[in-house]
C-alpha cells in the first residue's frame, strides 16, 4: 500500500501542476502535510502487539556479534539506496537527462516505478510461498543492476524510461525479502532487531539519493569530463553518471545474497538453531 500511495501522490501532484502551474509548487507541501497530521490521530488508535519477554529475545549484543547480521545491515542500507536513488531522481533524470516533458517524466518515471513496485509486491504476497526467497533476491538484484545500466546508457528516451520504471519491479522484493530472511535466521530477534534494520534501510533511503546527487553534481561541473562527451549537456552527463554510479547499490545486495548462500551451505554442514537458512 506504500506503493499505491506513492502512485497517488505522483498522479495528484501532476494534476496539481497541470491546474495551478509548476511555479506554485511551494503550496503543494502544505496540502500533503494534511496526511501526516491525520496519521497522528490514526496511529493513536493502532493496537500494539505485546513484545517478546526479555528472556525470549536474542540480545542485541549477540546479534551484532554475528557476521551474518552485519550482512543483513548492509543489505538493508543498499535496499533503501537502490529504491530511493531511482525514486527521487527519476523525474529530473527523465526531464533533463532524457529530454522529455515534466508530465511525461513524472508519469513514466516515478509513477510507473511505484506502480511496478506495487505489482511485484502484490505478486509476491500472492505467490511468495512458492518462491525460493534467496533465488528471487538474486534475480531482483541482478535485474536492478541492469535497469540502472539501461537507464544510464539508453540510446533512446523511451528505453531509458523503461529502465527507470522496471527498477521499481526489481527493488520491490529487496526490503521485505531481507526482513523475511532475517525473521527465519533470527526468529527471536524481537522488535529492536527489526527497528535497527528499518533504521538502516532509512539511512540507505537518504544516502542513496544523496550520493547520486553528489556524483551527478561533480561530473556535470567538471569541464574536462564534459569535453569528452560533446553530444551531452552538462546536466545529461551528470545525471547519467549518477545513475550509472547508483548501480553499485543493487550490486552490493547481490553480493550479500551470495554471502548468505555461503552461510547457508556452512549451516547445512554444521546445523545451528541461531542461523537456519533452510527454505520453508
Amino acid at each position: 500500500f506504500y506503493c499505491w500511495g506513492h502512485v497517488a501522490v505522483v498522479l495528484l501532484s501532476t494534476a496539481y501542476f497541470a491546474l495551478a502551474g509548476v511555479d506554485n509548487w511551494r503550496y503543494l507541501p502544505f496540502l500533503w502535510a494534511v496526511l501526516p497530521f491525520l496519521n497522528a490521530f490514526l496511529y493513536a488508535k493502532v493496537p500494539m502487539t505485546p513484545p517478546l519477554a526479555a528472556h525470549e529475545r536474542t540480545p542485541l549484543r549477540a546479534l551484532f556479534s554475528r557476521k551474518l547480521f552485519w550482512v543483513f545491515l548492509l543489505m538493508m542500507i543498499c535496499a533503501g539506496a537502490s529504491e530511493q536513488a531511482m525514486s527521487q531522481w527519476s523525474s529530473l533524470f527523465a526531464e533533463r537527462g532524457l529530454n522529455v516533458s515534466k508530465t511525461v517524466g513524472d508519469l513514466l518515471g516515478p509513477c510507473a516505478f511505484a506502480a511496478l513496485m506495487g505489482l511485484a509486491r502484490l505478486l509476491y504476497g500472492k505467490f511468495g510461498e512458492r518462491l525460493n526467497i534467496r533465488r528471487a533476491m538474486v534475480f531482483s538484484a541482478a535485474l536492478c543492476v541492469c535497469c540502472y545500466l539501461v537507464a544510464a546508457n539508453a540510446p533512446h528516451p523511451l528505453l531509458g524510461l523503461l529502465g527507470c520504471a522496471l527498477t521499481g519491479f526489481s527493488v520491490a522484493l529487496m526490503w521485505p525479502g531481507t526482513f523475511s530472511i532475517v525473521a527465519r535466521v533470527f526468529p527471536q530477534g524481537g522488535t529492536a532487531m527489526f527497528g535497527i534494520l528499518a533504521v538502516l534501510g532509512d539511512v540507505g533511503c537518504s544516502v542513496g539519493p544523496a550520493l547520486m546527487g553528489a556524483v551527478s553534481g561533480a561530473v556535470s561541473g567538471n569541464a574536462n569530463i564534459a569535453a569528452s562527451f560533446p553530444n551531452l549537456t552538462a546536466d545529461q552527463l551528470g545525471l547519467k553518471s549518477g545513475m550509472l554510479f547508483s548501480s553499485v547499490f543493487p550490486a552490493f545486495i547481490l553480493i550479500g545474497v551470495l554471502l548468505l548462500t555461503r552461510f547457508h551451505k556452512a549451516a547445512n554442514k554444521k546445523p545451528s538453531p541461531k542461523a537456519d537458512l533452510s527454505e520453508e
